[in-house]
């Protein structure tokens, strides 16, 4: 790709994973790097990659939403662009408008596309003159007595169960599963308050519901002279609350159907004047291969690293390219992509608990795997501690192999030696999973969980490697055995 080196020095303007992967890339590109961090985060491990990090408040949380405590780091340190990673402020319009402002490269779609995109109601309406296929639904339903009549008018239309949606939401947020009328009346004004709080926006609507659909989403790639290429799908159907668990890709379609998939999200970021990386999410019928689009993410997606273990291409440097006035000078993918990639996210929680996480806990063994095939982003090692104030997430462990059945047996292999004393992680769950008949067989769908309840029934027993760890850890720690008689 060539590039205009306009860019020479990018803020990260989020903190954990995310931002240690961004500013690797960085520092790949020849740039400066500042990290920006809340109190909290004082000895977390991507500040310690950064070239300059900048603490903006006491936190927690509400200074990495702070974009004037963002801007006056950019400032006082001279970064000419920044890079909002994922969550915070990735998905927020104000962000870019704010740092248009301030004479300072976002790295993301402009404003105006971002904030149609995020609102899902007028995103559908965008895709629908696109020609692209989309499930039905309502547009933002009216206040009061009014709107929950246009509700139960749908529902009795379309069937129960229904969909209600907060209008601005994003990430699984703000969704609601809805079964009879009763149900509907009485979570109107619930969906509205939590879409409140949750987005400063009361707005929400209906769409149908599909049963037991696949979430299949596919990565596009836009720059500012018109081409946008895709980089093929993924499947996200293993999910719990509407949040994904893992990932894989490209989804197990048959080629027609990955190729109609495909054209239809480049469709979509083309109609909508996108620029720089984002995902065309999609639900497909699980029986039929039907599809229907979704959402639109405007940001990098947390699974990104299933696509490029793949494909080789670092999507955070077409990122940074792309908004430093760069040509993209890859095409898309084939139809058919070569090899399987399965992403993991390994948090410190426990599923038998409702995935209750495990801050404030510490991390006295960390010893991760390696071999072939397995890529780890992540913040944990040896003496880290668990945060109380933010998510729980250790490191992102990505598996690649030549098959299916390959990929699985790698998984398994590296999650079982994966070794993490101290909290209680997700490990076990997932090594539950891959010894599950249907996952073997690559079957699964958005109701996978419900359908397994056996997966949380693994057992709690403690490997011996595990014991012995702890032993050393708690020697070296007391400078002494402790259980020497």
């Amino acid at each position: 790709m060539s590039q205009k080196n306009k860019i020479k020095k990018i803020l990260v303007a989020n903190r954990g994973e995310i931002a240690l992967r961004t500013i690797r890339t960085i520092r790949e590109l020849g740039m400066t790097s500042v990290a920006v961090y809340e109190k909290p985060d004082s000895n977390a491990l991507f500040i310690r990659f950064a070239d300059q990090a900048v603490m903006i408040g006491s936190g927690p949380r509400k200074d990495y939403l702070d974009i004037e405590r963002i801007l006056w780091a950019a400032r006082i340190t001279g970064a000419d662009a920044i890079h909002p990673g994922y969550g915070f402020l990735s998905e927020n319009p104000e962000f870019p408008e704010a740092c248009e402002r301030a004479g300072v490269t976002f790295i993301g779609p402009p404003p105006d596309v971002m904030k149609s995109l995020s609102d899902k109601v007028a995103a559908r309406g965008i895709m629908e003159k696109a020609g692209l296929p989309f499930i039905p639904g309502t547009a933002d339903l009216p206040a009061g007595e009014e709107g929950v009549n246009e509700a139960l008018a749908f529902a009795e239309d379309q069937g129960y169960p229904v969909m209600l949606k907060a209008s601005a939401g994003g990430g699984g947020r703000g969704i609601r599963k809805i079964s009879s009328r009763e149900e509907l009346i009485a979570q109107i004004p619930n969906a509205r308050s939590e879409a409140k709080s949750a987005f400063n926006d009361d707005r929400v609507y209906m769409e149908k519901c599909l049963v037991d659909p696949r979430h299949v989403e596919v990565q596009i790639l836009a720059d500012n002279f018109g081409k946008v290429i895709h980089l093929g799908t993924r499947d996200c159907s293993i999910q719990r609350r509407h949040q994904k668990l893992l990932e894989v890709a490209p989804a197990d379609l048959p080629p027609d159907i990955i190729k109609s998939i495909s054209n239809a999200a480049v469709e979509a970021a083309r109609n909508s004047g996108y620029r720089n990386a984002g995902t065309v999410e999609f639900l497909v019928d699980s029986a039929t291969n039907e599809f229907w689009f979704m959402e639109m993410n405007t940001r990098l997606q947390v699974e990104h690293t299933v696509t490029e273990i793949l494909t080789g291409i670092d999507i955070v440097r077409e990122q940074i390219q792309i908004a430093d006035g760069g040509r993209l000078e890859i095409d898309s993918v084939g139809d058919v992509m070569p090899g399987k990639a399965i992403q993991v996210r390994i948090n410190a929680e426990d599923p038998k608990n409702n995935f209750m996480p495990e801050g404030g806990k510490l991390v006295a063994v960390y010893q991760s795997p390696g071999g072939p095939g397995i890529r780890l982003d992540g913040i944990a090692y040896q003496g880290y501690r668990i945060p109380t104030e933010y998510d729980s997430l250790l490191v992102k462990m990505t598996i690649r192999g030549y098959n299916w059945e390959q990929t699985v047996q790698r998984l398994r292999r590296a999650l079982r030696d994966f070794l993490i004393v101290g909290p209680k992680t997700t490990i076990p769950f997932y090594l539950a999973i891959c010894d599950e008949p249907n996952f073997q067989a690559g079957v699964f769908d958005t109701s996978y969980l419900e359908k397994h309840r056996e997966l949380f029934d693994y057992p709690d027993t403690e490997r011996e490697i595990s014991k012995l760890s702890r032993l050393i850890a708690e020697i070296h720690a007391k400078k002494g055995n402790p259980y020497a008689s």
